[in-house]
This record gives C-alpha cells, sequence and structure tokens, in this order.
C-alpha cells in the first residue's frame, strides 16, 4: 500500500482475533484523516498519471528519432496508457480551484485541430468564432491573428503555452495537454459516426523525401513541445498536492466540514452537469461524433469509464494504480456510515451501478462498437445503452445530494448542464 492510516489501538486486539471490526460511530471518527486520505489519492492519480506521461514522451522521441508503423502504434499505446490514471483525477475538478484554474492546459476539449496542423477539405476555411480556424502553425512559421504577426519560427512549449493556448481568447483553440498530442498521433477522424479512428501515418514525422502532409520536422517538434509542457504541468500538480502542498495544505488547513463541501462539489459537479450532461446528454441529443472526448484516438469509452472510477475512489477513499500499489484509507463512506448506514450502502449501490452502466459501453466499443457509433442517429441499441449510463449518472448525483444533506454540509451548488436542465437550449 502507499498509505494505510493507523487503526484505532483499542481495535486491534479484534482484528488479529479474526473478529469483525466494529464499525465507528461518528464521533469517534477522524474526520481530519479522510481529508489527509483524499490528498493522498489526489498525489497517488497525479504521480501515476506523471509517470505515464514521461513514458509516453520516450515513446514519443522514439517515433521521431525512429518513424515506422511501429513506433508510431508503441506512442499511440502509451498515450492510451496514460488516459488511465489522468481520468481519474477528474474528480478533483470543481471543488479544488487550482486543479481547475490548471485543468485546462492538460485537458480542454473540444479543440479546432486546424489551428495545430493540416485538415481534411471537410473541415472548410474559416470560422466566425475563431480567426485561428486553420492557422495552421506547423506549416506556417508566422501568421496573422487579430491583426498581429505571430512568431511560431520555432516551435517550443512556451509558443504553446503563452501564444497559441486559447489563441485570441477562443477557448477551441487548445494547443496543449493530452488532446493535441492524441490529434498529432491519430489525426483526424473522418469516419463520423462509421467505424474507425484517426488515421494518421508514421510518415507525417519522417524525414526527406519520405515527409507526407509536409513539415514533417515541425510536426515532430510540435509534438515533442506539447510532450515536454505536459510534464511540466504534471510535475506543478504533483508539487500542488505534496506534503506542503497548495492544493493539499487548502485543504487540511481549514476545517474538515469546508474540506467535505470541496470534496462533494467535485463528485457531484462532474457526476451530473459535466460527464451526463456536456460530455454525454449532449453528444447524444446531437448524435454528434465531434462530441466525444477522445474523439482522434475512440478511446472516449474509457475517458468516461475512470471518470466514474474517480468519483468511486474518493467516495470509497481507495485508488488502484496501473501497477496494483493501493492507496487507501479513511474515507466519506466511512463517515456517512457511521451517520446513517442505510445511505452509505444507497451511495454504494448507486456507484457500482455507474461503473456497470459505463462497463456495457466499454464492452461494446471493445467489440467493435466505438463510442461514436454508440451515439450516432439511428442506432437505438447504442443510443439506449448512453442513455442508461447518463440515468446513473443522474440517480448517483441525487444520492450524493443527500449524503451532502445528511453531513449537514449547507447549500452547495453543483454543475448543471443545458442538456440536462433545458434541452431545447441545445437546438437554439
Amino acid at each position: 500500500m502507499r498509505n494505510s492510516h493507523p487503526i484505532r489501538t483499542g481495535l486491534l486486539a479484534a482484528l488479529f482475533a479474526g473478529a469483525a471490526m466494529p464499525a465507528l460511530a461518528a464521533d469517534e471518527l477522524d474526520r481530519s484523516a479522510i481529508v489527509d486520505n483524499y490528498a493522498d489519492i489526489a498525489l497517488a492519480e497525479y504521480t501515476d498519471s506523471l509517470e505515464l506521461a514521461r513514458d509516453l514522451d520516450a515513446k514519443i522521441d522514439a517515433l521521431v528519432e525512429d518513424p515506422s508503423e511501429d513506433t508510431l502504434q508503441a506512442a499511440k499505446d502509451a498515450w492510451l496508457a496514460a488516459r488511465v490514471p489522468y481520468q481519474q483525477t477528474e474528480a478533483y475538478r470543481f471543488g479544488n480551484a487550482i486543479v481547475d484554474d490548471w485543468e485546462g492546459r492538460v485537458n480542454a476539449w473540444p479543440l479546432d485541430e486546424g489551428l495545430i496542423d493540416y485538415v481534411d477539405a471537410s473541415y472548410g476555411t474559416e470560422s466566425d468564432a475563431n480567426t485561428a480556424y486553420t492557422a495552421n502553425v506547423i506549416a506556417n512559421p508566422s501568421f496573422e491573428l487579430n491583426g498581429e504577426t505571430v512568431d511560431a519560427s520555432s516551435i517550443t512549449p512556451a509558443l504553446l503555452q503563452d501564444t497559441l493556448q486559447e489563441a485570441g481568447g477562443v477557448e477551441a483553440n487548445v494547443a496543449t495537454g493530452y488532446h493535441a498530442i492524441e490529434f498529432l498521433l491519430w489525426g483526424q477522424d473522418l469516419n463520423g459516426t462509421d467505424a474507425g479512428a484517426g488515421d494518421r501515418p508514421a510518415t507525417d514525422f519522417a524525414t526527406g523525401d519520405d515527409c507526407t502532409g509536409d513539415n514533417c520536422e515541425r510536426r515532430a517538434e510540435y509534438l515533442q513541445a506539447a510532450s515536454d509542457l505536459l510534464i511540466s504541468d504534471l510535475e506543478e500538480m504533483v508539487a500542488n498536492w505534496e506534503e506542503g502542498g497548495e492544493a493539499r495544505t487548502t485543504l487540511t488547513d481549514g476545517a474538515p466540514e469546508d474540506a467535505f463541501r470541496t470534496i462533494l462539489t467535485g463528485l457531484g459537479s462532474l457526476s451530473y452537469g459535466e460527464l451526463a450532461g456536456e460530455r454525454m446528454k449532449l453528444g447524444l441529443l446531437l448524435h454528434d461524433p465531434e462530441e466525444e472526448h477522445d474523439c482522434f484516438s475512440d478511446n472516449t469509452h474509457y475517458s468516461h469509464f475512470y471518470d466514474v472510477k474517480g468519483i468511486q475512489n474518493v467516495y470509497l477513499g481507495s485508488y488502484e494504480g496501473p501497477d496494483g500499489e493501493t492507496t487507501s484509507g479513511p474515507s466519506l463512506s466511512d463517515l456517512v456510515k457511521a451517520n446513517e448506514p442505510a445511505l452509505d450502502e444507497e451511495m454504494r449501490t448507486k456507484l457500482d451501478e455507474t461503473v456497470a452502466a459505463m462497463q456495457a459501453i466499454v464492452d461494446a466499443a471493445e467489440d467493435g462498437e466505438s463510442y461514436d457509433q454508440q451515439i450516432g442517429e439511428g442506432n437505438e441499441e447504442g443510443n439506449a445503452r448512453v442513455q442508461a449510463a447518463i440515468d446513473a449518472l443522474i440517480a448517483q448525483t441525487r444520492t450524493i445530494e443527500r449524503v451532502i444533506a445528511s453531513l449537514d454540509l449547507g447549500s452547495i451548488e453543483l454543475e448543471g448542464s443545458d442538456s440536462l436542465d433545458n434541452p431545447n437550449a441545445v437546438f437554439q
């Protein structure tokens, strides 16, 4: 175990004698230990994300050094692996301001990929909302942005982060993070709601006459710069959750009840407004393959699944990393159980039901029906499968709201979504 908080001394004899450990009363629970364990899980998840980002970086370097279908596939596999722990960290969004202020640098979506590289003619040539819609930084060492000339002759992490990210104040100008890297590895997914992900050739990173797509050296520079920046951003967040880090001390220096408000705001908002609403219901309403989180790689089924696992991790106070190592300790579940055992059982059941509903989406994708196909118009069975997961997320959010009331934490505002609360607005 990475972390296991000590069991109260008075209970050790019963444990070693094989007797069942009695449930602690609410006033016996060390509430600060629950907050500490929440921070420990964050640290473990971000640390695993950083370690796998470093592995991804090594695979990207190998691809650039020797472009081939094998080295490209190895980089893709490393990207997919890196998403597993990172998506579980999203349960720390919405409540923790320091995470929200940072998150857009690493996981913003959707992105207007024409900012970065070449795109298919079907993408179009301009957008009223985005003057950098087809800037194609890789092809253009300089370009005009809102009347000013941008010097992109040297593609560096600083250029990506300080100049291109949200260039012109447009959120769709995503130049950094997992999804910029994903686009560069897979290319556009031009299959709509038919089978197939992006299909970028390895020769897009080749040199000399073997180069396809033009500007291969600059494409490689962009990919490496984005990878370097992802590592530095994750290093920053790991430091925030270490002992003495800002994210940790913001929680642990205050009252545990304030931390519980933060924790439950994150769980409820990710469950309802973000995941059930913006990431799932919106795409289902529009039957739009562009409204899937990992749209270039067709990995959305796993992104959604691990978001749900992240919520479950926080409530149960336990996280298992890619290496099988576990971080665990006192949890919200322990606290709720001490107050209202039936409510804790309900919450656990709702979490299990949501995981099962997401697992059905994963199973279908693994059997060849990707997430964008499942939300496609006319796919009644796939639509129903996605709607069942949305319904499970909504139901678990209602139980989260009862948990908030049970712990007497006052009014907590959870993220909403027009897709759920006002669907007609989606079509206006």
